[in-house]
């Protein structure tokens, strides 16, 4: 394998060209690992087991921070509503 950028190419990967109207490069032709569908579940269920779950308190602590720091933007959020609000029906007044 040859490095380039920190990239790995295989020598015998076939070489990506420019594709007209398009930011990106694809690939000639791409290699996909065929398997079949019990290998998949057996992958699957391989991969669901290293998932670790948090604890119910952890659930708790995480929703009760979520709605603390939501009350706390919407009330940021109103103050500076309330502000840009108070500007503008100043400047109309100006006007008319």
């Amino acid at each position: 394998m040859k490095t380039r950028g920190g990239i790995a190419k295989s020598l015998s990967a076939p070489p990506a060209r420019l594709v007209r109207g398009a930011f990106f490069y694809l690939e000639e032709a791409m290699q996909v690992a065929k398997s079949s569908p019990g290998e998949l579940i057996r992958q699957v269920r391989s991969e669901a087991s290293k998932v670790v779950w948090p604890t119910w308190n952890e659930t708790v602590r995480t929703a009760i921070m979520v709605l603390i720091m939501t009350a706390m933007l919407a009330l940021f959020f109103f103050a500076v509503d309330s502000v840009f609000s108070t500007i503008v029906k100043f400047l109309l007044g100006l006007i008319g």
